[in-house]
C-alpha cells in the first residue's frame, strides 16, 4: 500500500451555489428519513430492544430524528464477547490490510458528505459550515490513521547485542469500550474508534444518547467498508447503565472516553479498580472539559481579536470543550476590545439550524437548563454587556451572551457551561493576564492575540494548556496538523489526530533469542 501524503481534507463554506444547491437537496432527503429506526450491532448482527433511544431535533424538539435500540447490561456483555471474539482474526490482518479498509471507510463517507452534515444539522443543531467542518474531521481522523498505523508495522529498533537476536515490536492490546460525546458525535466517534481498530484492537463504542442517529450513520460506513463483524460494536444506551457496565467490566482491556469531568473521574476511579477475573490494569484515556482562556494585550490588532473571541466563544453556540469562555484583557485596551466583541456577537443570528443561521440551538433540555443556571449566576457575578436571555420558541435557542467586569475566581469564570456565554476578565498587564489564563483547574486550549514577540514566546513557555493559538481563533484544531488534548482535569492529553495518538493502543513485547 502507497498511500497518498496526508492532506486535511477541505471544509466546505458553502459560499458558492453548487455546494449550497447540495445541500438543500440533502437536507429534503434527509427530512423525509426522519423518525426511523436502528437496531444494536453485535458481532454483525442487528439486535432490537424493547426499550429505546430517542434521538431529537434541539431546533425543533417535538421532532423525532431517529430512534436506536437501547441496550441493556446483557447486551453490553455479549457486545464485549463479540468483539473479543473478533479479535482472534482481526489482529492477524496485516497492517496495509487493516489500513486499506480505513481508507475505504473515508471515501465511502466522502460520497456520503453532504448527507452527512444534514444529519448533523437535524440532529445536534449545527449550521452548514460547522457540520461541514465535523464531517471533513471524520474524513480525516480515517485518513491519518489509517497512514500513521503503517509506521508500527516494523516494530521499534533495538541496539545490537552480541550474540543474540533481539527484536521489539507492537502487539494491539484487545477489545475496548469507546463511550463518546454529543457535540462531535460524528467525527470524534469515528477517531476514538477507529484509532484503536486501524491498529489491531476491536472496540465496542457506546454513542451519546442526544446522537444515536448519525451514530448509526457511521456504523453504515463501516459496514460498507467491509469492517469485519464484531470488530466494531454499535451499542447505545444510558451511560450510568450501559457505560457504567463496560467501565467496570473485567473482560475491558481499555477505556476511550470523551465527555464530562465529572463523569470522566468516575470512569477513571472505576477502572482502577480490579475486577474478578480481571488480568490487565485498564488503559483509560481520558478527553474531559474546558475553561479556555484568550488573552488580549495592548499590543494586539483589537478588530482581528474581537473576530477571534466571537468565532471561539460562539461557534456552535459555545459547545465545544476548546471554546473560548474567559477574554482576558488588559485593561489599557479593555474597553475598546469589549465595545468590539459586543458588537460583532450583536450581529449574529440566532435560529433553526436547518435555515443557516450564525448560531443554532444547544443540544437538549439539559443544556438549556445548565445554560439557565449561568446566567442567573452571570447576573450576580458580572456586569451584563449582551444578550442573557432565551429566546422565544419551542427549540433550546439563546441569545450570545457577555458578562464584563467578571472576578478570575467567580464560577462563571471557572466552571464549564458549554453554552454561549463569554466572561470578560479585566486586568492590569499581561503578567496578571498570564496568571488569570493558568488560574484554573482545566489546561486545554487557551490564546494570546499580541503583537510581542516576547510575550507570544513567553506564553510558548508559560501558559499552560496542550493546545495554544497565537493570534487566531482557539477551536478548530486539525488532525494531523494540531494534535489535539489537554493539561490538568482536561484529561490524559491523548493528542486525538497527533503522530503518538496510536501507541496509546499499543503494547511492546521484545523477544531475545540466543545463537
Amino acid at each position: 500500500m502507497t498511500p497518498e501524503p496526508y492532506r486535511p481534507e477541505p471544509v466546505e463554506t458553502f459560499l458558492s451555489p453548487e455546494p449550497l444547491a447540495a445541500m438543500h437537496k440533502a437536507l429534503v432527503e434527509v427530512k423525509a428519513q426522519l423518525g426511523r429506526h436502528y437496531p444494536l450491532i453485535i458481532g454483525g448482527e442487528k439486535v432490537d430492544t424493547a426499550r429505546k433511544v430517542v434521538s431529537t431535533n434541539p431546533s425543533d424538539p417535538a421532532q423525532v430524528v431517529g430512534t436506536t435500540a437501547m441496550a441493556s447490561a446483557s447486551e453490553a456483555d455479549a457486545a464485549l464477547e463479540a468483539a473479543w471474539k473478533a479479535f482472534a482474526s482481526w489482529k492477524k490482518w496485516p497492517q496495509e490490510d487493516r489500513s486499506r479498509l480505513l481508507m475505504k471507510a473515508a471515501h465511502v463517507m466522502k460520497r456520503r458528505q453532504r448527507e452527512l452534515e444534514a444529519w448533523l444539522v437535524y440532529e445536534i443543531g449545527k449550521n452548514y459550515v460547522e457540520a461541514a467542518a465535523e464531517v471533513a474531521e471524520a474524513i480525516d481522523f480515517l485518513r491519518y490513521y489509517a497512514i500513521q498505523s503503517l509506521k508500527y508495522a516494523a516494530g521499534a529498533p533495538v541496539t545490537h547485542f552480541p550474540g543474540e537476536d533481539n527484536e521489539a515490536f507492537y502487539i494491539p492490546l484487545g477489545a475496548g469500550v469507546v463511550i463518546a460525546p454529543w457535540n462531535f458525535p460524528l467525527a470524534i466517534l469515528c477517531g476514538m474508534i477507529m484509532g484503536p481498530v486501524a491498529v489491531g484492537n476491536t472496540v465496542v463504542a457506546k454513542p451519546a444518547e442526544d446522537t444515536v442517529v448519525i451514530a448509526a450513520k457511521l456504523f453504515e460506513i463501516f459496514e460498507e467498508a467491509g469492517v469485519p463483524a464484531g470488530v466494531v460494536n454499535f451499542l447505545p444506551g444510558e451511560g450510568s447503565e450501559v457505560g457504567a457496565h463496560l467501565v467496570a467490566h473485567p473482560k475491558t482491556r481499555f477505556v476511550n472516553f470523551t465527555g464530562s469531568l465529572e463523569v470522566g473521574l468516575r470512569i477513571n476511579e472505576t477502572a482502577a479498580r480490579l475486577a474478578p477475573g480481571q488480568l490487565w490494569l485498564k488503559r483509560v484515556f481520558l478527553e474531559l472539559g474546558g475553561k479556555d482562556g484568550l488573552i488580549v494585550d495592548e499590543t494586539a490588532d483589537l478588530e482581528a481579536a474581537a473576530l477571534g473571541t466571537v468565532q471561539s466563544a460562539f461557534g456552535f453556540q459555545g459547545q465545544k470543550c476548546s471554546a473560548a469562555s474567559r477574554l482576558i484583557v488588559v485593561d489599557k485596551v479593555a474597553d475598546l476590545v469589549v465595545e468590539r466583541v459586543v458588537e460583532r456577537a450583536r450581529q449574529l443570528s440566532v435560529g433553526p439550524a436547518e435555515e443557516n443561521p450564525d448560531m443554532g440551538p444547544v443540544a437538549s433540555a439539559q443544556q438549556e437548563n445548565t445554560v439557565r443556571k449561568y446566567l442567573d449566576i452571570g447576573q450576580d457575578e458580572g456586569k451584563l454587556a449582551l444578550g442573557g436571555h432565551r429566546l422565544e420558541g419551542s427549540g433550546y435557542f439563546f441569545e450570545p451572551t457577555v458578562f464584563d467586569h467578571v472576578a478570575p475566581d467567580a464560577r462563571i469564570a471557572q466552571e464549564e457551561i458549554f453554552g454561549p456565554v463569554l466572561s470578560v476578565i479585566r486586568v492590569p498587564d499581561f503578567d496578571a493576564a498570564l496568571e488569570v489564563a493558568n488560574g484554573t483547574r482545566f489546561g486545554l486550549t487557551g490564546g494570546v492575540y499580541s503583537r510581542s514577540r516576547d510575550r507570544l514566546e513567553r506564553a510558548r513557555r508559560e501558559f499552560h494548556v496542550g493546545n495554544l493559538y497565537f493570534n487566531r481563533k482557539i477551536t478548530g484544531a486539525l488532525v494531523g496538523v494540531q494534535p489535539f488534548g489537554g493539561f490538568n482535569l482536561s484529561g490524559t492529553d491523548t493528542k486525538a489526530g497527533g503522530p503518538d495518538y496510536l501507541l496509546n493502543f499499543l503494547q511492546m513485547k521484545s523477544v531475545t533469542e540466543r545463537y
